[in-house]
């Protein structure tokens, strides 16, 4: 963009109607923070300066803000306005458009905001607001966008603020602005609080820019949902969902085969590659890595995981952060695997917890296996070879080293290590008393 672009993000509101001890944009959608989604739309505008103003006292939504950007306090909560004036000294010196958005749209995506500010350029407007045709789906609480005779924006009027026919009026505001630096400050420094809750409103300078003359732009949207905020958890649930269609989609588009995406729960910092298939009521968080031609799923849970080609996972799979399931790897039914390497093409079918450990390639797992790797201080590590056979209701006390080729006899809790290719065997030995049922059954 040849001309500069500054960027105020309003996440300064109480957000009451959440009735929620967290405040409202910390709660997430789809895995990440309200804010967060905001401040992704943002981003690849390279606004500079970008502020976000915030609260006083709220240091948990401070740390949200990247280190692009920078935060304004809004000490009094006065309104819009008053959160857009609470920006002044940041963007003290800047010329340019000053892009104007909530913080709790989270449904906004960056080809929005510059398209929007595209037009107000080639508008050579002094201001630019983005409206759409409200709809059922989408409600009617939006400011009314009053037209001239002529069809040139004069003013926005609140909801709550407007008459009969102002109601009526199908164009709504959707709460994004794109205003010429000079021009906003002086229009601010105009605006009263005469309106029904008492505040100053940011929407009051169109009509202040329109009575100078000014040139205001409406850049029509076609999708409501640009426009949709969360204000209780019925909006965060609708947001969540459809943030959640879109990232699927994302992902099929590119190749990957999502069996049943209604079921379907992917975080937007997953990578998936193409022909991997992802079955129903799967959940893929965080940083989580899913290599071509692997299976996951059903009933699978990866978090911070790394998930190789052609592996398999599940059902009713836990793979916890720092799991790493190489190539053609196999964590199976009701196994959970946390901070450990199961290497390529070694599997722990099923019924089993593996944490701080390391499988070499080629060995498997027996059923009921675990790692038991807290001392009571510290975590341990279990180190399992290559080729290694382990056989059913194992128990590896950490630290402890099993050979490559080794194998176990089922029932043993393994305490020491055991060589290459041996057999390692730690359990009583079986006692058959005689009669003993019989004489039960005489004592009854």
């Amino acid at each position: 963009m040849t001309q500069p672009l500054a960027c105020l993000v309003l996440a300064a509101g109480k957000g009451t109607r959440m009735k929620s001890r967290l405040p409202k944009l910390l709660h997430t959608a789809c895995g990440r923070p309200l804010l967060g989604w905001s401040l992704a739309a943002v981003e690849p505008l390279g606004a500079d300066p970008a502020v976000v103003i915030v609260p006083p006292d709220l240091p948990e939504l401070d740390a949200l803000v990247p280190g692009w950007a920078s935060t304004a306090v809004q000490h009094s909560a006065r309104g819009t306005g008053d959160a857009v004036l609470a920006g002044r000294e940041a963007l003290s010196g800047f010329a340019g458009d000053v892009l104007i958005m909530n913080a709790d749209h989270p449904l906004v995506e960056a080809e929005t905001l510059l398209a929007m500010a595209a037009a107000h350029r080639e508008a050579g407007a002094a201001a630019t607001l983005l409206t759409f045709d409200r709809t059922d789906t989408i409600g009617g609480d939006f400011g009314r966008i009053v037209r001239r005779s002529g069809g040139a924006v004069e003013a926005i009027v609140e909801l709550r603020d407007a008459d009969d026919d102002q109601r009526a009026l199908r164009e709504v505001n959707g709460g994004y602005y794109v205003v010429r630096s000079d021009r906003l400050w002086s229009a601010l420094d105009r605006i009263t609080d005469q309106n029904d809750q008492g505040e100053l409103y940011l929407t009051d300078i169109v009509a202040i820019l329109a009575t100078d003359g000014d040139v205001v732009h409406a850049h029509r949207h076609d999708d409501p949902l640009v426009a949709k905020g969360v204000n209780t958890r019925v909006d965060l649930a609708e947001a969540d969902a459809e943030l959640r269609a879109r990232i699927n989609r994302g992902h099929m588009l590119a190749g990957v085969t999502i069996v049943d995406p209604a079921s379907t729960f992917i975080e937007p910092g997953v990578e998936i590659e193409a022909d991997a298939t992802v079955h129903p009521f799967t959940v893929l968080r965080g940083a989580t890595r899913v290599g071509a031609g692997a299976q996951v799923g059903p009933h699978a849970v990866a978090v911070d995981a790394t998930i190789g080609r052609d592996a398999l996972v599940g059902p009713f799979c836990y793979l916890r952060p720092g799991a790493t399931l190489m190539d053609g790897a196999k964590a199976g039914t009701y196994v959970e695997i946390k901070n450990s390497v199961i290497g390529e093409g070694a599997k722990v079918p099923h019924l089993s917890y593996i944490g701080d450990a390391e499988v070499g390639s080629g060995s498997n797992i027996g059923a009921g296996a675990i790692t038991a790797n807290y001392d009571g201080n510290e975590k341990q590590r279990t180190t399992i070879g290559r080729d290694v056979h382990t056989s059913s209701h194992n128990v590896f006390v950490a630290p402890v080293t099993i050979g490559d080729g080794a194998w176990t006899g089922a029932g043993s809790v393994i305490t020491n290590d055991i060589p290459p290719d041996a057999l390692g065997v730690a359990r009583a030995k079986q006692t058959n008393i005689e009669g003993y049922g019989r004489r039960k059954r005489r004592q009854r």
